[in-house]
């Protein structure tokens, strides 16, 4: 049985989870399939990339396209442009804007949810302030892990001035010790008129690096939601 906890309570462990994970992750890689279709005023295009992506603590995350297909125009303009927000986003100087906390974020309890996938909190989340790098929406907590499991929602700025809308579904899963992405799916709504669709799925995780899991969280990270002008497309 699920234990209730409170809203405090609940951002707390997961702030201080993430953390421990945090510190102990030193490094992975990893491969992502990008695809992404685009139906507009410009007829229906389509183009996909495959990408090996290894990360290396604290804030370096590098890229190498393995291989590219489809429109040229949407893999230029759109999909490789997802990896250089990304690597920014990384950044130290960039995080601290991404932080699922109470500076960033109300909370409030949506309920607690059972399924095949385990037990969760569901979480409210609503920024504090104006910002291209928070959502809202909602985040699913693991309830033993205290991780984001998955995060539903939409930015609290769109990213760009031809956007009216972007809904993302982001999903995480347990690998070894640690949560790692699992899949994207965005879903953007142009002004001009038009839909563009992308799906990110990430898979052949590898622990390149790893501590033991440190009893303090003092100068560990804080759990971050991907930026969205990293896992939602912005067409041309």
């Amino acid at each position: 049985m699920t234990p209730i906890l409170s809203v405090d309570s609940i951002v707390g462990k997961l702030q201080a989870a993430n953390a421990r994970r945090a510190e102990a992750l030193r490094g992975y890689r990893g491969q992502r399939h990008y695809h992404l279709d685009y139906h507009g005023l410009f007829g229906s295009h389509s183009a996909d990339i495959w990408v090996e992506a290894s990360y290396t603590a604290p804030d370096k995350k590098n890229f190498k396209v393995l291989s590219e297909s489809g429109s040229g125009l949407l893999i230029n303009r759109v999909l490789l442009k997802l990896l250089s927000s990304e690597a920014e986003a990384q950044l130290d100087k960039n995080r601290k804007a991404l932080e699922v906390t109470p500076a960033n974020y109300e909370f409030s309890l949506d309920g607690v949810q059972h399924d095949a996938d385990g037990d969760f909190y569901v979480l409210n989340v609503k920024p504090r302030s104006k910002s291209k790098y928070l959502y809202r929406g909602k985040i699913w907590v693991d309830a033993k892990d205290f991780a984001i499991a998955r995060m539903s929602g939409e930015p609290d700025k769109n990213p760009s001035i031809w956007i009216s809308s972007t809904q993302i579904e982001y999903r995480w899963a347990e690998k070894g010790e640690f949560w790692l992405p699992m899949r994207n799916r965005s879903v953007t709504h142009v002004r001009m008129g038009g839909q563009a669709v992308l799906t990110i799925d990430y898979s052949d995780y590898q622990i390149t690096a790893a501590d033991s899991f440190p009893k303090s969280q003092r100068s560990a990270q804080s759990v971050t939601l991907p930026a969205p002008s990293s896992v939602s497309a912005d067409p041309p």
